[in-house]
């Protein structure tokens, strides 16, 4: 019963929810209390991944948010719980920790990166990360050498994103070249040749998507290919980040910033358990 309870919370059921369900599938009455007492005991599970010593070495860390609403007094509002993904020497990719961002901008980041280095990481190459106020400045204060990145996916994804759905395939393939060329110039031909096309034309803020984000895009065309593909092989963290929404939006709103965490920290352990059995 207990790895069942564990298993429909980490599902996004509500602790009534899970109440309901083992009566009328198994025929067992739990209290609200049992199973509350058992979620409470995954709290101190958490604390200790959350601590967990970490590698020296990052290649990459990706950090992405999801947007979870958390109860706040008597409102519900939204809050961005932040996902760090570290990529290990093997292109392993681990989950370094969650934190819901209870202050603004620098103080938060400055935080979070205290939080790493303390846990072990000496070093970090790439930090993909999507435009964070106070979040480049976090990172060099905490470690100098490595490169603050914009995620290509993200880039892409909001360059994308008034795009009509008749005209995405044919948009999708002419960004290509600007995110593949071999350097900044070759790119910055590619965009302007987009720009001036018809094409580019019907869709200037895809254009703008690009130019906003240059100087923080432009630091990925100077790394080798190889080291591209681990940056821009993104499709674990999109894949870990569509499974983890799914699982906050089957809750609706949590009680407070543990519950939302609690619950994130089972998703990505089924998730990393499947991915290492598939391994």
């Amino acid at each position: 019963a207990l790895a069942v309870i564990i298993s429909l919370y980490a599902g996004g059921m509500t602790l009534r929810d899970i109440q309901f369900h083992l009566h009328s599938v198994f025929g067992t009455e739990v209290s609200h209390e049992t199973i509350s007492k058992i979620v409470d005991e995954i709290s101190e599970a958490v604390m200790a991944w959350q601590t967990r010593p970490l590698e020296a070495l990052y290649p990459v860390i990706y950090l992405d948010a999801l947007v979870v609403k958390v109860k706040d007094g008597g409102h519900t509002r939204n809050k961005a719980a932040h996902i760090a993904v570290g990529v290990d020497m093997a292109g392993i990719k681990h989950v370094l920790g969650i934190w819901v961002q209870a202050t603004e901008g620098a103080k938060f980041w400055a935080s979070v990166c205290a939080e790493l280095a303390n846990r072990g990481v000496k070093d970090v190459l790439i930090v993909c990360c999507d435009g964070l106020t106070g979040f480049p400045e976090a990172i060099e204060a905490t470690w100098p050498q490595a490169t603050v990145q914009t995620c290509v996916v993200h880039l892409i994804r909001a360059a994308m994103r008034f795009v009509n759905y008749k005209d995405r395939k044919q948009v999708a393939a002419v960004l290509k070249p600007i995110y593949q060329a071999a350097n900044e110039d070759a790119a910055l031909a590619e965009l302007d040749a987009f720009e001036t096309s018809e094409l580019g034309g019907k869709y200037p803020s895809t254009v703008k998507s690009f130019r906003d984000a240059w100087d923080r895009f432009t630091p990925f065309l100077a790394f080798p290919p190889a080291l591209r593909r681990v940056i821009y092989t993104t499709n674990s963290i999109e894949s870990l980040n569509y499974q983890l929404r799914k699982v906050t939006k089957n809750r609706g709103h949590f009680p407070n910033d543990l519950a939302a965490v609690k619950l994130l920290w089972l998703a990505i352990c089924n998730i990393e358990d499947k991915r290492a059995r598939e391994r």
